[in-house]
């Protein structure tokens, strides 16, 4: 761990080549107050622009290198980012790679998943935003195939982390995203749990999801997945939890 890592940072435990950095930020370490303390990096959410500035000042010099954020929508829309190429407003998309050197892919969540990616050679990064709506679109398939492309690599070269998100305990569905999935032919990811008036509910298991549909593309190294940002007040912010809340961030890049 580098020395100038604070307390609570979380740098992924993956096999990616020495060439390509990566981390996620819990909720410590930042200067905001209230409901995004203190590591909020989310400048739509309500909190002072001032404290999220310099949060995310932070976090690009945990870093190393800048940051390149986007304004997420729950899609599958991935786009490449390259020196110069980001406008003033964040591009709407909610996935990114890039095989520039010394420029972040950057993803917000607060119990969506965040997935990153590294092509075994090097070459290439890349990072997904995989709540079940962009899960189920295919964002994680869009942006291993954008990262194999540009790396000249087989999925099976890929490494793949996933990073916190709400856990199978916490994350209550009902049957639009029971039927978001059905083709995915994974039961096992829903255990029924009618709600307390009878009405049916599942508890889905989005890691499960996630590295269902990243094994069946190919992806033979994937990593993560384990810790629940809803069960876990004290590390992560949560929307499902908490309503008002600051984000998270997760980065990959080239050194």
């Amino acid at each position: 761990m580098p020395s100038n890592d604070p307390a609570g940072l979380i740098r992924p435990a993956w096999q990616a080549p020495a060439a390509v950095g990566a981390l996620m930020t819990t909720r410590s370490g930042g200067v905001s107050a209230g409901s995004y303390a203190s590591l909020n990096v989310g400048v739509a959410v309500g909190d002072d622009p001032a404290c999220v500035a310099e949060n995310r000042r932070r976090v690009a010099a945990w870093a190393g290198v800048p940051l390149v954020y986007l304004r997420q929508v729950h899609g599958e829309h991935v786009v490449r980012l390259v020196p110069g190429g980001q406008a003033d407003e964040p591009i709407e998309a909610d996935a990114s790679w890039t095989d520039t050197p010394g420029l972040a892919c950057a993803i917000q969540v607060a119990d969506c998943m965040p997935v990153l990616f590294a092509a075994g050679n090097g070459a290439a990064v890349g990072a997904a935003h995989a709540g079940w709506r962009g899960l189920a679109a295919g964002v994680l398939e869009r942006t291993l195939e954008a990262v194999c492309a540009a790396a000249g690599c087989a999925p099976a070269e890929l490494h793949a982390w996933m990073g916190p998100c709400i856990g199978p305990e916490a994350f209550e569905v009902g049957a639009d995203v029971l039927e978001a999935f059905a083709a995915l032919g994974v039961p096992e990811a829903f255990v029924p749990r009618p709600r307390a008036d009878g009405s049916p509910a599942w508890r889905a298991n989005l890691p499960l999801l996630a590295r269902t549909r990243l094994q069946r593309a190919g992806v033979r190294q994937v990593s993560g997945g384990e810790a629940c940002t809803v069960g876990d007040a004290s590390r992560f912010f949560s929307f499902r939890r908490e309503r008002v809340t600051g984000r998270m961030v997760a980065a990959v890049w080239r050194r």
